[in-house]
């Protein structure tokens, strides 16, 4: 009995679970071309998955693709003209109320330099004093307006100005300590959480922070290998409570903070770069810690390079940035970089995790569950025993080589079911054997399996409806029995180049995974071998099948080789043997004296010594089926030829039609008539 429960959604319930079968019927797809679960996995990944009910898991490419488009809408909204807008703001206004003080202190001086002189004192040392005052808010006037309206230039100057206004000096100040902070913080940023307000006291430690960090990066140029442990057991109060682990992971973190500034100077222009670079040297102030810093970078980038986060944004909005906005937003546009970067390494089976936190940050929850289904494709797979890991590579587990095997013989039936032509050998029927669904009138001598029904029906045709029913012989009507003969077979598979080229690789191996599916399941007392051939001849075990592929670099076919070794294989076989051929060209390679001997057009001698090999294995009994995937008028005089010798059938087919074909024949040639 089954029980159902049933909650209130909460949004961590998946939304559609990926169900094994499904997953692997599609892997099935990407193996039959590829011959490489790890490939065909890949391949999975890039395209996406479709659930049973009508849903679809994204592949790799359209998370990339949903990537570019957010990078894109981000880049045609903003710009970064403004870059340092509001720090020009802030300069015009410390500006405007330092002139205002100087005007105001202008006009008290100048009234009362007026009272002085209606008092009749305008000869004294007061006067003097104010005429002087005069003169010194004349030039601070002067000195103001003569300011260059480069904000760098403008903070350069500004800080040896005498401020009148102590609201204009409190307002410069915290300017310089906000650009301070700002360039500090953004270096240092979730990573020295025991440095707040950036204060003296605080500088002071952060100097000799830097100063014990570039003596390690310096060691560790040099060649040394300097102790982290160490330096991280002075300074772990300022790392708050997730300190780095290595001294690899501080160095990474800073350059990810140093590649923000990095980013933002390259997508200005060179004027707007020079400005902000001026400004952050500005906003610095202390000398000592400004070469610290710039030893840090030089050091960081010596050991390890910033390479792609170093990029240059093209921002074409009308939406202006100032200076913590457009970093903001560069270290957004570097998260989507890193989950780019992260999908790609994916993708091509790199082994390394995807950051589902940034990747919601960027694209969403729902993005961010859809990259954890695909992480555990591999995982549910294995889970339902279908794939296994051997080292670092992925095969197939038996259940998983019957899975792809059922897949084949089921699209190939329905296809059959789709499209009969009616054109293969009838069953024979007669006696004793698997019971049919179709009947016939009993007979003295044929076995007694009697359809009552049928029977019946007759009985009453013949007397008419009533009590009680009389049954006279001619009245019975018996099942129709069919038995099956055992059958030893060799599928012979061409793989040389034209196979792949002409799109008829893919066609025989479904059909041998469909026949070999079918053999085990329906005809387990069967015998089937695959022989691949190309410029040599070779067995194909059944669990090597779903790896199967063409020969890349070999356009050669070696029929000879191939009857040679498949008539060895059958010579231990009984019952019927037979030996079915898939290929698509006339023999152009064969083995004589022990020597390959190669030609293109097809040799005579090539065609006289397959030929010699059909004829040995018609002396010995074996069938040979003929499945041609070309109607040149050389490969019909060869088939030709071939068939008179042996009296096997031919059939020219396409790839479509070519599991019909070969399934229905071998079903329908396995049964022999034994009565009726």
């Amino acid at each position: 009995m089954l029980f159902f429960r049933y909650s209130r959604w909460d949004g961590s319930q998946a939304a559609f679970p990926l169900h094994e079968d499904d997953i692997m019927e599609q892997l099935s797809e990407s193996l039959m071309g590829q011959g490489d679960v790890g490939m065909a996995l890949r391949s999975l990944l890039q395209r996406g998955v479709r659930g049973r009910y009508g849903q679809r898991l994204p592949g790799v490419q359209e998370l990339l693709q949903r990537l570019r488009q957010r990078r894109q809408e981000v880049l045609d909204r903003y710009n970064l003209s403004g870059v340092l807008g509001n720090i020009q703001q802030e300069i015009q206004e410390i500006l405007r109320l330092e002139r205002e003080a100087l005007a105001r202190r202008s006009r008290e001086a100048q009234e009362k330099l007026q009272r002085l002189q209606q008092e009749g004192k305008g000869s004294g040392l007061e006067e003097d004093l104010l005429r002087r005052l005069q003169r010194s808010l004349e030039q601070a006037f002067r000195f103001l307006d003569s300011l260059p309206q480069e904000p760098a230039s403008a903070i350069q100057r500004l800080k040896d100005y005498e401020f009148t206004s102590p609201e204009a000096k409190e307002r410069f100040d915290r300017l310089l300590q906000s650009l301070r902070e700002q360039v500090l913080q953004r270096t240092f940023q979730d990573l020295l959480e025991g440095l707040k307000s950036l204060g003296p006291q605080d500088t002071q430690r952060l100097k000799e922070f830097l100063r014990d960090l570039n003596r390690l990066l310096e060691q560790r140029r040099q060649g040394g290998q300097p102790t982290f442990s160490q330096f991280l057991e002075r300074w772990r109060h300022l790392f708050g409570p997730q300190p780095p682990n290595s001294l690899e992971d501080l160095v990474e973190h800073l350059q990810r903070q140093a590649a923000q500034l990095e980013s933002l100077l390259q997508s200005l222009s060179p004027q707007q770069r020079r400005q902000v670079e001026q400004v952050l040297e500005q906003a610095l102030q202390d000398p000592e810690l400004a070469e610290e810093l710039a030893r840090l970078a030089f050091n960081l980038e010596d050991l390890f390079p910033m390479g792609p986060l170093r990029r240059e944004y093209p921002f074409q909005g009308q939406e202006p940035l100032d200076l913590p906005q457009a970093l903001d937003v560069i270290a957004r546009l570097q998260q989507m970089d890193e989950v780019e970067r992260q999908l790609r390494r994916f993708q091509q089976g790199v082994p390394g995790d995807i950051d589902l936190k940034v990747v919601e940050q960027v694209l969403g929850s729902e993005t961010a569950q859809e990259v954890a289904y695909l992480q555990r494709l591999a995982d549910v797979l294995e889970e339902a025993g279908y794939i296994r890991r051997v080292g670092t590579r992925l095969e197939l587990t038996p259940k998983g080589v019957r899975k792809i095997g059922q897949k084949a013989l089921y699209e190939i039936f329905t296809y059959i079911r789709r499209d009969r032509t009616g054109q293969h050998p009838s069953r024979w029927r007669g006696g004793p054997g698997e019971r049919t669904h179709e009947t016939k009138p009993w007979e003295f001598g044929d076995p007694f399996d009697p359809d009552l029904l049928r029977s019946i029906l007759n009985a009453l045709l013949r007397e008419g409806p009533h009590t009680p029913i009389r049954l006279h012989p001619q009245d019975f009507e018996t099942y129709q029995t069919e038995q099956y003969v055992q059958s030893s077979t060799v599928l012979m598979i061409d793989l040389s180049l034209s196979m792949a080229m002409r799109g008829n690789f893919l066609a025989a191996k479904k059909v041998a995974l469909a026949l070999d599916n079918l053999i085990r399941t329906q005809f387990p007392r069967d015998r089937l071998h695959i022989v691949g051939f190309s410029t040599y001849a070779r067995e194909v075990k059944p669990e090597k099948l779903p790896y199967l592929t063409w020969d890349e670099f070999d356009p050669y076919t070696n029929i000879q080789h191939g009857l040679m070794l498949s008539m060895k294989l059958l010579s231990r076989c009984n019952g019927t043997r037979q030996i079915l051929l898939i290929s698509d060209g006339e023999p152009t390679a064969h083995i004589e004296g022990g020597q390959l001997f190669l030609q293109y057009p097809p040799s005579p001698r090539t065609i006289r010594e397959t030929l010699k090999e059909v004829k040995r294995c018609t002396s010995k009994g074996i069938i040979i089926n003929t499945f041609m995937l070309d109607r040149n008028s050389y490969l019909m005089d060869f088939v030709d030829q071939m068939t008179r010798i042996n009296r096997g059938r031919v059939f020219y087919t396409s790839p479509e039609r070519l599991g019909q074909y070969m399934l229905v024949d071998y079903i329908h040639n396995r049964r022999v008539q034994i009565g009726g």
